[in-house]
């Protein structure tokens, strides 16, 4: 066992006891579905396209943390760093599910992919409509040719405001599902750690690095990154981080972005500033317009130290779904 600490009770009660924090600092806006590690909104309203999101926990806030007002409906929590079961996600699907069917919003993981569509089929069968949209942001852990092999980090919370956002007004599935697809191919993202975080039932590393090392393009579950390199001061690595970004959609002059400058648990404000500083310095050079700003702790590796970079670029439509209010445990908007 490795001197890793964590303020828990029982390992394997953590989700379901994670859970219970969570509904009780909704203040009654929250409830679990009966038998399930799943967290639904309290009040749902008849008529409304269904939005469900969920993945493995030890990303908090994100995903349960998103479930309120304009964000998502429900979400589904398997345990650290594992897919929900299908049977969770099929008894989410029917607790969401208000006349006009279910939209699923996921991080593009296999395991998570397997299973929602494992429900899909078996709520399928009972009637309901659903369809689901992958959000593949990590531009680093595949090419451009190849983005439906990317993986999901943290461009799921920008996600999450716009088609959570989209949700209360459209009542069609594939309009929403339209706009979903059109927010997931608005997004980019690239991450770098210092250091990793450790899994409650073992306190173990997910990975190691040497005291002068960072790790670049890592996953959020402790997959390896891209390259592994000396520590560089912030600058540098920040140039390095949107230069990437930059490239990929790719972004030009003039162009309006929302951008998600991310704790992935254990870095400090004060380094995500630093971080922040030298980002609107190089967009303003570029002539790219910080329509606003996220900065903090929306989506993170348990208690890894490091940090990701997320760009939404937004057009009039994208935008005013952005502007909506929402308002959940984890997000507060307007």
């Amino acid at each position: 066992m490795s001197d890793t600490k964590k303020i828990i009770n029982d390992p394997k009660k953590v989700v379901p006891e994670l859970l219970e924090g969570l509904v009780a600092a909704s203040h009654g806006s929250l409830k679990i579905v009966d038998g399930t590690t799943a967290v639904i909104r309290s009040k749902l309203t008849e008529g409304k396209v269904g939005l469900l999101t969920g993945g493995g926990s030890g990303h908090e806030p994100l995903t349960g943390g998103f479930v309120g007002e304009n964000l998502a409906d429900g979400a589904v929590c398997g345990n650290v760093f594992a897919s929900p079961t299908p049977d969770i996600i099929y008894e989410a699907i029917k607790a969401v599910e208000k006349g006009k069917g279910v939209l699923n919003l996921v991080l593009n993981y296999a395991g998570d992919n397997m299973n929602f569509e494992i429900a899909c089929e078996m709520a399928e069968a009972d009637g309901i409509e659903t369809r689901s949209v992958q959000v593949w942001d990590d531009v680093l852990s595949a090419s451009k040719d190849k983005t439906e092999d990317r993986r999901g980090i943290a461009g799921m919370v920008q996600a999450l405001k716009v088609v959570g956002a989209a949700a209360s007004e459209i009542s069609d599935l594939n309009e929403l599902e339209r706009i979903a697809i059109k927010t997931r191919d608005s997004l980019c993202s690239v991450g770098v750690a210092v250091s990793a975080g450790s899994i409650p039932e073992t306190g173990e590393p997910t990975f190691t690095l040497a005291a002068d090392e960072l790790e670049i393009g890592l996953g959020i579950h402790g997959e390896p990154g891209v390259e592994r390199q000396k520590l560089i001061p912030a600058d540098e690595l920040t140039d390095m981080m949107v230069d990437k970004l930059l490239a990929d959609l790719p972004f030009q002059q003039g162009d309006r972005i929302c951008l998600l400058v991310n704790n992935l648990g254990a870095t400090t404000t004060m380094e995500l500033l630093i971080v922040n500083r030298r980002i609107r310095q190089i967009l303003e050079e570029k002539g790219i317009v910080v329509y606003d700003t996220l900065l903090g702790t929306y989506c993170t590796s348990l208690e890894m130290a490091g940090f990701s970079i997320s760009f939404m670029k937004l057009d009039d439509e994208l935008q005013k779904y952005y502007d909506m209010p929402a308002r959940s445990v984890a997000f507060c908007k307007g």
